[in-house]
């Protein structure tokens, strides 16, 4: 069937025809297979790979070249590294200039001497054994980045050393290709002045992007601007990254570095953010389509034909470049387990390897056969990681929070235990403290006691769901427990434990939604009020009256609104939730015949 849907494509392409075909399978395998993974917890870049390999050679047939898909999802990378310039402007990149040429040149030497080994011992000559542990240290851009946009982590500081180390690694494929054609057989005769030529090319492709960017740029963007015209706005942006990277290339140069240093260039321009805007679903399309490319390229009938070197190769690479990232994270202070995220991330190789791979397969160094199984190599590394990623997150300890300047609850005596001091908790602190009222105030946040202390209030570090704690915290002797804590499982926990342990102290709490309120009605709450209900409500009240309602009027129609909320919880309450859900779909077909 698959065949039959290729030959009707090139059938279609023959007459003339635009065939949507390929499109159409491309976007259906992403639209099942990413929401599918991600629901399993097993991340959207994996999705993608599955996807690939399913519509490819070795899957359905859909496709038969891959790398033509990759070539042009390369795109994708390349808008992903202009978007990450955007956000560092001159002064940021400049103050990362330490971790790019110190931690980034040290994980990149020390791990191409440690890779090297791997070849050497499998028997291949010197220079094919560099060039394949070469290109494996060049981790995926495209993976890496993906998983930190995912975790929230591109802005922390070790999202920050990680992104240091991946420019340099883009920074460094340019001596890389340039030593691959020294290595090649010949290469040493080459003249000095033609490498010379080739360095001034590419120093000179970056001068021209940075006066570019300084001088030519926001002013293009601000003359557009005066003609509001959005879609083209859109395409000077798509302009400069592929413009940018066009001349990075015929300098020598990585597109994606020509990308990034754009970025960089407009970060502080007043269009930053519009270029973005315009930027993004072309970026998350491409970056798509590349790992989809990726997984078709999975050429399992050379993985079959050379499993053995396959199978030993992959991990060697991975154990190895995974203990040189730890090594130097540990050597750079960085703590256990920011060393021991970052190598399980940055284990694979990338994208930029297929290029090193192709240039010395060109000049000599490598066979077809040795190139192809070293791209079978990079592509298995690729999928294995996010599957790691899994693993790490699931068997990796949990960092204990810091309890530096936090005391425990002990011994407390206020008239009002509150436990719980986040959005709730504070609003809810006011009325008690202006009329008076001793409070003691416990939180299991750490940062947020510490937040809490600046700005003058005593809240004491302890988890209101243990006895233990409600005992230190003063609760048998509190007149009024309130449970204000963000965890709606864990306010259950508190209302339960404390209607057993002080039955005479009432409990009043904070619910997540109606669920969770009538599940603390059951636990023993005194009272509970669903945290978004009333301001609902007011909300509600405010639209009635902005329509032209009168102030009487609104007033009725928010009373009888309560009325029923109350009788439909009184009845669900008192186990009769099939009348309630009859009352509200009775309520529901009132308001429609209105």
């Amino acid at each position: 069937m698959a065949a039959q849907g290729v030959s009707h494509a090139a059938e279609a392409a023959a007459h003339g025809a635009f065939d949507l075909l390929p499109i159409v399978v491309l976007l259906a395998a992403a639209v099942v297979a990413v929401p599918a993974f991600r629901r399993a917890g097993l991340g959207s870049v994996l999705g993608y790979l599955a996807a690939g390999l399913a519509i490819g050679p070795y899957g359905l047939g859909f496709f038969h070249d891959a790398q033509s898909i990759i070539h042009v999802a390369e795109l994708g990378v390349v808008l992903f590294l202009f978007v990450i310039g955007l956000e560092m402007q001159p002064s940021r990149l400049w103050a990362m200039r330490g971790e790019i040429f110190g931690l980034g040149l040290l994980q990149v030497t020390l791990a191409i001497a440690a890779l090297i080994t791997v070849g050497l011992a499998l028997g291949y000559p010197t220079a094919a054994s560099f060039v394949a542990g070469t290109g494996f240290v060049l981790t995926s851009t495209a993976i890496v980045m993906q998983v930190l946009q995912e975790r929230g982590a591109m802005g922390l500081p070790k999202g920050r050393r990680i992104v240091a180390i991946l420019l340099l690694e883009d920074m460094a494929i340019v001596p890389l290709l340039a030593l691959v054609a020294f290595l090649a057989p010949g290469g040493a005769d080459a003249s000095a002045a033609d490498r010379l030529l080739g360095v001034a090319i590419g120093l000179g492709a970056v001068a021209v992007l940075v006066l570019a960017g300084r001088y030519l740029l926001d002013p293009m963007f601000r003359l557009l601007a005066r003609f509001g015209a959005r879609e083209v706005m859109t395409a000077a942006a798509l302009l400069v990254v592929l413009g940018a990277a066009m001349l990075m290339q015929a300098g020598g140069l990585s597109m994606a570095m020509g990308a990034f240093l754009a970025g960089v260039l407009l970060s502080e321009s007043s269009f930053r953010h519009q270029l973005e805007a315009d930027v993004e679903p072309f970026r998350g399309l491409l970056l798509g389509l590349f790992f989809l490319g990726v997984g078709m390229a999975l050429d399992l009938a050379i993985i079959a034909a050379n499993w053995v070197v396959v199978a030993i190769s992959v991990p060697a690479f991975m154990i190895l470049k995974m203990a040189v990232i730890y090594a130097v994270a540990r050597l750079l202070k960085a703590p256990q387990a920011e060393a021991l995220e970052r190598m399980v991330m940055m284990a694979q190789g990338g994208e930029f390897a297929f290029v090193l791979y192709a240039s010395a397969t060109q000049v000599g160094i490598l066979t077809a056969a040795w190139h192809a199984t070293l791209t079978a190599i990079i592509i298995c590394s690729m999928v294995l990681t996010p599957l790691m990623m899994i693993l790490h997150d699931r068997l990796a300890p949990k960092p204990a929070p810091s309890l530096d300047g936090v005391e425990a609850a002990k011994g407390l005596s206020g008239r009002v235990l509150l436990i719980g001091f986040g959005r709730v908790g504070q609003i809810v602190s006011q009325p008690l403290l202006a009329r008076g009222y001793s409070l003691s105030i416990i939180e299991t946040d750490p940062q947020a006691i510490r937040d809490a202390g600046a700005f003058g209030f005593k809240v004491w570090y302890g988890d209101g769901s243990r006895l233990d704690i409600l005992h230190a915290a003063g609760a048998a002797e509190a007149s009024l427990i309130i449970a204000a804590a963000d965890d709606a499982e864990a306010v259950t926990r508190i209302v339960a434990l404390a209607r057993h342990a002080f039955p005479a102290v009432p409990v009043l709490a904070r619910a997540a939604d109606r669920e969770h309120a009538l599940a603390l009605v059951a636990a023993g709450a005194a009272y509970q009020i669903r945290e978004t209900f009333e301001s609902a409500m007011a909300l509600g009240r405010e639209a009635l009256l902005r329509l032209g309602d009168a102030p009487e009027a609104a007033e009725e129609v928010m009373r009888s609104i309560r009325h029923r909320d109350a009788e439909r919880f009184a009845l669900e309450t008192a186990g009769g939730i099939d009348a309630g859900r009859s009352l509200i779909h009775g309520n529901a077909g009132r308001a429609e015949a209105d």
